[in-house]
């Protein structure tokens, strides 16, 4: 039985890679945390996102 080799050029998708790292981290968070939920300020420290600011009108 012959296995074909593999393709000689790797194609990375930044975006996938980077969502996958995010869930990960998420799910290290989740498995730390003693309670049943992550609470939403916990999220947005692991995911490293700031609150924008208020529009003003």
């Amino acid at each position: 039985m012959r296995v074909a080799p593999p393709p000689s050029t790797t194609v990375q998708d930044h975006v996938a890679l980077a969502e996958i790292e995010l869930c990960g981290e998420l799910m290290i968070a989740a498995s730390a945390t003693e309670g049943e939920r992550l609470s939403a300020d916990l999220i947005d420290e692991v995911l490293k996102v700031t609150p924008a600011a208020p529009r003003s009108p």
